[in-house]
């Protein structure tokens, strides 16, 4: 039977905002937004940097959907940037550009954060991914969460896109791990026994004064908490349309399946945050081409190999939510690699970091222009 109107999509896509001469960051982010606002109305807004330019589709009913919104996103801040003689890249590090040449946007949520924080948050010149899955049931969501959590570094493995901080080759597919991490509440979430527990937990933060609403817990998957979804935050933004659209489908597919689980009275085994996190370092530094653990079976596994046990475990509810085809593509990536190691190729042929960057340019707009 068909999920009709469950597991809704909705994707945040952050972008570089570039000089495609010099091929630095360029913090121009409000030149483009008056008109940017007039034709994507609050589809686009900026982010805390000058240099990013964030856009979000609708809620979407399925994946094909999304995609047909992630195009006209991309296309369209694409054609504002070109108009200012500038370009928009998708990656999570700018492989040349340093974070204390680029400006702060006017907001006062931004001042407050980097009161707070610090040089963490001057600091954070990175780009990200985020899926939410449309999960209305809050308990469910929260034992879905739960159980997604060990899944996490499979997937963001398939997305890595910054392996290059401030004209250094940093020897990880994706550095922005180790400068996300140095904001707190950040990472992969300890598992909570019920929605009670969590909203004791994040109502005890707020009335200690450690937050001031559920928005300041950048968790690597949670509930969001305005919208009746569940948020997948973990992954570097990929460089081409069909690797975000393929990773939105496989967090649509292990929401579901773990849902069906549920539904089912049917457990998923859980697993201490501290033992995911050791995948998750993995994932950050190896990409595909490492191993995972497998915590079951207490070993070692290939991660592509393990990534393909994935997409098994998912397989009965794909064609449900109709996402074959974007589910498909995983396997190419699993072939061809990622855009970190597509970056990687381009410096190891050319030594060049501006090389790089055109290739970035280039892969961002795919099938969308």
């Amino acid at each position: 039977m068909p999920f009709d109107n469950e597991f809704t999509i909705g994707i945040e896509e952050e972008f570089q905002i570039i000089d495609p001469h010099t091929r630095e960051l360029r913090s121009r982010v409000n030149e483009m937004l008056e008109e940017g606002q007039m034709i994507l109305g609050e589809q686009i807004k900026p982010e805390m940097h000058q240099s990013m330019v964030e856009v979000g589709t609708g809620v979407c009913k399925n994946v094909k959907e999304a995609r047909a919104d992630v195009i006209k996103l991309r296309r369209a801040i694409a054609e504002l940037a070109h108009k200012k003689g500038l370009a928009i890249v998708a990656a999570s590090t700018h492989p040349i550009s340093h974070w204390a040449d680029q400006q702060i946007t006017e907001h006062e949520r931004y001042f407050q954060l980097i009161e707070e924080l610090q040089h963490s948050a001057r600091a954070l010149l990175i780009f990200g991914m985020h899926v939410h899955v449309g999960m209305a049931d809050r308990e469910a969501a929260i034992a879905v969460m739960n159980a997604a959590r060990y899944m996490l570094p499979h997937v963001y493995a398939l997305s890595s896109s910054s392996p290059f901080w401030i004209g250094r080759n940093t020897g990880m597919k994706s550095y922005r791990y180790e400068v996300f991490k140095q904001f707190p509440r950040t990472g992969i979430p300890e598992y909570f026994s019920s929605v009670g527990e969590f909203d004791n937990f994040v109502n005890l933060l707020i009335k200690t004064g450690c937050i001031d609403n559920g928005k300041k817990i950048w968790w690597d998957v949670r509930p969001h908490p305005f919208f009746p979804t569940l948020e997948f935050r973990i992954c570097d933004i990929p460089s081409r349309v069909d690797e975000t659209i393929a990773i939105a489908a496989l967090f649509q597919a292990i929401t579901a399946k773990l849902y069906k689980l549920y539904r089912q009275n049917m457990s998923f085994r859980l697993y201490r945050r501290a033992l995911i996190e050791e995948n998750k370092w993995r994932a950050a530094r190896y990409g595909l081409d490492g191993k995972l653990i497998d915590f079951g079976k207490r070993q070692e596994g290939d991660t592509r190999a393990l990534i393909r046990e994935l997409l098994e475990f998912v397989d009965d509810v794909v064609d449900e939510l109709g996402s074959r085809e974007e589910i498909n593509y995983v396997y190419r990536i699993l072939e061809d690699g990622t855009s970190a190691d597509r970056q990687l190729r381009v410096f190891r042929e050319t030594g060049d970091l501006r090389a790089v960057v055109d290739l970035l340019i280039k892969e961002t707009l795919e099938g969308v222009m």
